[in-house]
């Protein structure tokens, strides 16, 4: 009884903890974000990441307070990372759509609002950048034309940019 209510403590310590965390870690980003203006789009992206890897971390340490047997851990985790990357290899641009999402964010010149046009020999592309997700790129053509485009594309096409 005495070592479940320790256990329980330990838990609502730890929750506590990754609260105070995800609050701190939000101002911050958000200042530092603001210094370099940022759109809220995207410190709202960013902010939801730190906030995942704070999470995972807070549940790894639930995980370890409760004592869940290692081996039955390694396995529940094995099977969902044999998922995850099968689901990967199923999708493999997904994970470089989310690797470019993020050179997006923080290399590249284009931000929300910006017009730009991809040269593709095949399908140029002309319009105004509307959202700029984990995945793809939104873009509005002149005549009202919604095109999603992933984000690896963008990074691998060469584009003008028309700074408003």
């Amino acid at each position: 009884m005495f070592i479940l209510s320790i256990e329980l403590i330990e838990t609502a310590i730890v929750i506590l903890l990754m609260i105070v965390a995800q609050f701190i870690s939000n101002r911050a980003i958000n200042n530092a974000l603001k210094r370099f203006r940022f759109t809220l789009q995207r410190r709202r992206l960013i902010t939801k990441l730190i906030n995942f890897i704070v999470f995972l971390l807070s549940a790894i340490a639930i995980v370890a307070i409760w004592g869940i047997d290692q081996s039955e851990l390694f396995l529940f985790l094995s099977s969902v990372v044999t998922v995850i990357g099968i689901a990967f290899f199923a999708q493999w641009s997904l994970l470089s759509n989310m690797t470019s999402a993020l050179i997006l964010f923080f290399n590249h010149p284009v931000k929300i609002g910006d017009s730009i046009e991809i040269f593709d020999k095949d399908f140029p592309v002309k319009g105004t950048i509307k959202n700029i997700g984990y995945y793809f790129v939104q873009i509005e053509t002149e005549n009202k034309q919604l095109y999603t485009i992933p984000n690896s594309v963008l990074l691998q096409k060469m584009i003008s940019v028309k700074i408003n």
